[in-house]
């Protein structure tokens, strides 16, 4: 199977570079493409992608204004065209190591989707902050609540899918509700769903970390409208 890795950029100036070089070099990984979706970025990160990273792995796509997470992922999964399609965030906070280990129950045929875990396995030690820890959990219980599903980190950047699932629904959310939002569609689809622990260094607010109060409330907004009301 081949892989299309969608990674959504915005202002990575300082990490982009280190996070597609141990992207690269992760062993027996089969690449497809990386595909770069730049959300507007501000920090020179647009003017880096566009200079650099010619290899014709990378595809690189630009929004003309600032979008959101969600945006991004709509935009980039429209263009993958790998067997399977998993989502890595731009910021080192995960190790790109750990996609093998996600991948292995989609290519080994036990299931359609999976999802890393900051809170399971290998991930345990998690290095989430207590507040951070506390509101994942809870978000992640209400999303089980309205999925059915018995998740432990549904807020974790990992996610993985074969190509065709993502052919059954489309992305509505374009911030972070995109995160409960893919789990809600991939649970009313039935599809086989499991989880990998994963590891995690937490990127504190002053190093650039995106996700505020507000994305927490429309989380548990896009939980409801996608897991319960539909």
């Amino acid at each position: 199977m081949q892989v299309s890795v969608v990674i959504p950029v915005y202002n990575e100036k300082q990490t982009l570079d280190e996070l597609l070089r141990r992207l690269c070099d992760v062993p027996d990984l089969p690449l497809k493409e990386i595909i770069l979706v730049d959300d507007c970025s501000t920090d020179g990160t647009r003017d880096l992608l566009q200079s650099g990273y010619q290899d014709p792995i990378f595809r690189k796509l630009y929004h003309s204004e600032n979008q959101g997470k969600g945006a991004a992922l709509r935009t980039g999964f429209a263009q993958a065209t790998g067997d399977v399609v998993v989502i890595q965030d731009a910021d080192l906070e995960y190790n790109p190591e750990d996609i093998a280990s996600v991948l292995q129950p989609i290519t080994e045929g036990q299931m359609d989707v999976v999802l890393g875990s900051r809170f399971a396995g290998r991930g345990s030690k998690h290095g989430c902050s207590y507040w951070q820890a506390v509101g994942n959990r809870w978000l992640t219980v209400l999303s089980n609540w309205t999925t059915g599903l018995q998740l432990t980190d549904m807020e974790c950047c990992y996610k993985a899918f074969r190509r065709e699932a993502l052919d059954h629904f489309e992305i509505e959310e374009s911030r972070f509700g995109v995160e409960p939002e893919l789990v809600a569609k991939v649970a009313r689809l039935k599809l086989r769903v499991s989880e990998v622990g994963v590891r995690y260094e937490r990127r504190s607010y002053a190093e650039g970390k995106k996700i505020g109060w507000r994305d927490g409330f429309r989380a548990i907004y896009a939980i409801f409208k996608y897991g319960y009301f539909r």
